[in-house]
C-alpha cells in the first residue's frame, strides 16, 4: 500500500504498465518534458526515453497515430488534456477506433487508452468544462471509466491498458491533487465492469460516478441525519455497465435517483432510469435524475458552481423523492 494523490496514483499506473508492457507508448500535448499541464506524467520520458514523448498541438493526429500504432503491435496511450478537444478528432475515436474489430472480421483490435479529463473547476469556461461521457457511451466499441478516488484511478487505468479495445479513461482535474490515501500498487489487473456500493440504505438507491460521487456522498450523510437512509451506488465503469447492481440496489429501496455532473438531457442518467424501468423493476414513486441545467458554463466561478449539483441540492431532491 503506497499512500496517493489521485495525480499520483495516475502517475504510478502509467509507470506499472510501462515497466509491464514495453509496447506501451505515452504521448500528448506537454506530457514529455513538462511532465503534463496538470504534473500527471511528471518522471516518465526521464525513465522510459523516447517511448514518452511531446505532439503538436492537433488532437486528430494524436488520435489518428495512436489507432494506426494499437493496430499494429502497440499499446499507446495518448493525453487529451480537456475532453472538449476530443471533439476535434471525433472522427478518428468514433469511425476509426471503435470500428477495428468489426471492419477487420476480428483479425484486428485496436488497444488505444485515452486519458482526458472534465467537469467543471474555476474559471474553466465553456470550452473546458463540458461533462461528455453521454457522447461516447453512445458508440459501440468504446469503453468508457471514470474514476473517483486515487485506487479507482490507478486500478482503471492499468485495466484500460491491459484491455484489447479502445478505452476512454475520463479524470477530473479537480480530484488530482486531492487528499492522500492508501493505493494498492501491486494488485491484480482487474475486469473491467461493476458497481461497488460506497454506502448502504433502505430508502433510496442514488447512482452516480465521478467527482460527483464525493457530493452524493456528502448528501447522503445529511439526509441521514434527517432520518433518510440512502444507498449510494458508484458505478466507475460505464461500458460495460453494471446494471444488475443498479437493479439489485432499486428492487431493495424502490426508489431510485442518479446523479452526475453532464446536462440532464441526454445525459446517461436517462439510459439508467431506462434500464431500471425496462426491466420492471418495483418502483414506489417515479425516478429522478439531478445534473447539471441545460446552460453553457460561464466563466464566473460563483456562476458556474451554482449549476453543478451541490450537496445540498442533491439532498433536497432526493429527500423529495423520498418524503413527496
Amino acid at each position: 500500500m503506497r499512500e496517493l494523490t489521485y495525480g499520483e496514483a495516475v502517475n504510478a499506473a502509467l509507470h506499472r504498465v510501462m515497466e509491464e508492457l514495453p509496447q506501451t507508448l505515452v504521448y500528448g500535448e506537454d506530457v514529455a518534458v513538462p511532465g503534463g499541464v496538470f504534473g500527471v506524467t511528471r518522471g516518465l520520458r526521464r525513465q522510459y526515453g523516447e517511448r514518452v514523448f511531446d505532439t503538436p498541438i492537433s488532437e486528430s493526429a494524436i488520435l489518428g497515430s495512436a489507432v494506426g500504432a494499437a493496430m499494429f503491435g502497440r499499446r499507446p496511450i495518448v493525453e487529451i488534456m480537456w475532453a472538449d478537444f476530443s471533439l476535434v478528432a471525433l472522427d478518428q475515436i468514433v469511425n476509426q477506433a471503435a470500428n477495428v474489430r468489426y471492419v477487420s472480421a476480428g483479425r484486428l483490435t485496436a488497444p488505444l487508452t485515452i486519458r482526458t479529463q472534465q467537469g467543471n473547476a474555476p474559471g474553466a469556461c465553456a470550452q473546458h468544462s463540458q461533462s461528455l461521457e453521454a457522447l461516447f457511451l453512445h458508440v459501440p466499441g468504446l469503453r468508457v471509466c471514470m474514476p473517483s478516488t486515487p485506487q479507482d484511478a490507478y486500478d482503471l487505468l492499468v485495466t484500460a491498458v491491459h484491455g484489447d479495445d479502445p478505452v476512454l479513461v475520463i479524470e477530473n482535474r479537480t480530484l488530482y491533487s486531492g487528499a492522500k490515501e492508501p493505493v494498492e500498487t501491486d494488485g491484480p489487473v482487474r475486469p473491467m465492469g461493476g458497481a461497488r456500493t460506497r454506502r448502504d440504505g433502505s430508502d433510496v438507491t442514488i447512482v452516480t460516478w465521478g467527482a460527483m460521487t464525493h457530493r452524493v456522498l456528502e448528501a447522503a450523510e445529511r439526509l441521514a441525519g434527517e432520518g433518510v437512509e440512502a444507498q449510494v451506488l458508484e458505478t466507475p465503469w460505464l461500458n460495460p455497465f453494471d446494471v444488475g447492481a443498479v437493479l439489485g440496489g432499486v428492487r431493495r429501496t424502490g426508489r431510485l435517483a442518479v446523479v452526475h455532473e453532464a446536462n440532464v438531457t441526454g445525459g446517461f442518467g436517462a439510459e439508467v432510469v431506462a434500464r431500471v424501468t425496462e426491466a420492471g423493476a418495483p418502483l414506489l414513486a417515479p425516478p429522478i435524475r439531478i445534473g447539471t441545467p441545460d446552460v453553457r458554463m460561464p466563466a464566473a466561478p460563483v456562476l458556474a458552481e451554482s449549476l453543478v449539483p451541490d450537496a445540498a441540492r442533491i439532498a433536497g431532491s432526493v429527500r423529495e423523492l423520498v418524503k413527496g
